[in-house]
C-alpha cells in the first residue's frame, strides 16, 4: 500500500476501525463502528475520516432508521477500490499482467490458462478451506444460505480490462483450490465467485 495509506494504519484504533468496515458487506456509519470498538462517536468518526484521507476508505450519504439522527442523511463508510502499494525498489507487475493477459487473448490460448490455474488451484489445497481463501486475499464469509462468498478479489485491476478472461481463470484456480462446486455467481461487490458451503464442513 502507499507510504500515507501504510502510516495510517499504524495506530492501532485506526487499524481497529478499518478492519471493521471492511468486514461488513454494507457502508457503515459512526454509531456503528463506535461501538464495535467500544469508543466514542467523535472518536470513531475523526478514525474515520482520517481512513477517508488516506484513501483507505470511501464515503457516502444515506438516510437511516433509527437511533440518534434517524431521519437526516448520515455519513457512511466502506472499503475504497483504490488499491495500495509499495514497492522498492519500484516493481510493475501489473503491467507485465496487462501484458500476458493481451498476449492470452491475442492467441486465443483461454484454455491453457484455465488448466494452468486449476493446476496451480490443486497446488495451493490443503488445511482448511476457509483460512486458506483467507490467506489468498478472498476474504471469505458465509451468507444466510451458507453459500460462501468472497468479498475481495485479489485480481480486481485486471479483472477491470479484462472480466472474461480474469474471471475464467479465477473460477478455474478455486475449481482446483476446493476441488469442485465453484460458480461463477457476481454481485455489485467482492468477487464474482461463489463456493458451495459443503467445501467448509463444519
Amino acid at each position: 500500500m502507499s507510504l500515507e495509506a501504510l502510516g495510517a494504519l499504524r495506530e492501532p484504533l485506526r487499524r481497529a476501525v478499518y478492519e471493521f468496515v471492511v468486514a461488513r458487506a454494507e457502508p457503515v456509519g459512526r454509531n456503528e463502528v463506535a461501538e464495535a470498538v467500544g469508543v466514542g462517536r467523535t472518536l470513531a468518526a475523526f478514525h474515520l475520516d482520517k481512513l477517508a484521507e488516506a484513501g483507505l476508505l470511501d464515503t457516502s450519504y444515506a438516510r437511516r432508521t433509527g437511533g440518534p439522527g434517524a431521519g437526516r442523511p448520515a455519513k457512511l463508510y466502506h472499503r475504497s477500490e483504490t488499491e495500495h502499494a509499495v514497492t522498492l525498489p519500484p516493481r510493475d507487475y501489473r503491467l507485465l499482467a496487462t501484458v500476458l493477459a493481451d498476449a492470452v487473448e491475442q492467441a486465443g490460448a483461454e484454455p491453457a490458462l484455465y488448466a494452468a490455474a486449476r493446476e496451480q488451484g490443486a497446488k495451493l489445497a490443503g488445511g482448511e478451506l476457509m483460512p486458506r481463501l483467507e490467506e489468498l486475499g478472498y476474504e471469505p464469509y458465509e451468507d444466510a444460505g451458507r453459500t460462501i462468498r468472497l468479498r475481495n478479489c485479489p485480481f480486481h485491476a485486471l479483472a477491470q480490462s479484462h472480466p472474461g478472461l480474469v474471471c475464467g481463470m479465477n473460477l478455474a484456480l478455486l475449481q482446483g483450490l476446493t476441488g469442485a462446486d465453484a460458480r461463477l455467481d457476481p454481485g455489485p461487490t467482492g468477487c464474482c465467485v461463489a463456493l458451495s458451503s459443503k467445501n467448509n464442513p463444519d
